[in-house]
């Protein structure tokens, strides 16, 4: 399945529109007034799906991460020197990225492949191309993906 993450180019909050392989919005992320990022995921028909929330008091980036309400656990950038890593602590998820973090490789607990994601470049705004392998994943990768694209906005406005 893929999927393509486009930011918006006008909005006072962090906000994307997540299209679907035919064209059609599948999913509509709305950033709330909160200490941090906090990204909220809805569907087509604007029925709240997942949770971003952003770790305010934590040295390297770390999202929270809900969906339907229900916790799933806390991405958290790992310290490493030449390509970034995530870990999901509760799901034992990893992933693994290019120096600039524009490109990158979601993997389960097994080591198997779950995504591959790739920004695309040369765009107004920031876009993503998600290539998830199983549809029973997409809204937890979509969660990551939003969440690295925050960290990564984060760590730019800092420097």
């Amino acid at each position: 399945m893929e999927l393509r993450i486009r930011q918006r180019l006008f909005s006072w909050f962090d906000s994307y529109e997540v299209y679907g392989e035919d064209g059609s919005v599948a999913y509509t992320v709305k950033g709330e007034l909160a200490l941090g990022h906090q990204l909220r995921i809805y569907d087509c028909s604007d029925r709240p799906l997942g949770l971003v929330k952003q770790v305010v008091l934590s040295f390297l980036p770390a999202f929270q991460l809900y969906q339907d309400g229900q916790y799933i656990g806390t991405l958290h950038r790992k310290m490493t020197l030449f390509h970034p890593v995530y870990e999901i602590e509760k799901l034992g998820w990893r992933v693994e990225g290019d120096f600039p973090a524009w490109n990158y490789q979601v993997m389960d607990a097994e080591n198997r492949l779950v995504a591959i994601v790739s920004k695309r470049l040369l765009n107004l705004t920031d876009t993503y191309v998600l290539d998830i392998l199983d549809s029973r994943n997409t809204l937890l990768v979509l969660m990551i993906v939003i969440a690295i694209d925050a960290a990564l906005c984060t760590a730019e406005s800092a420097s």
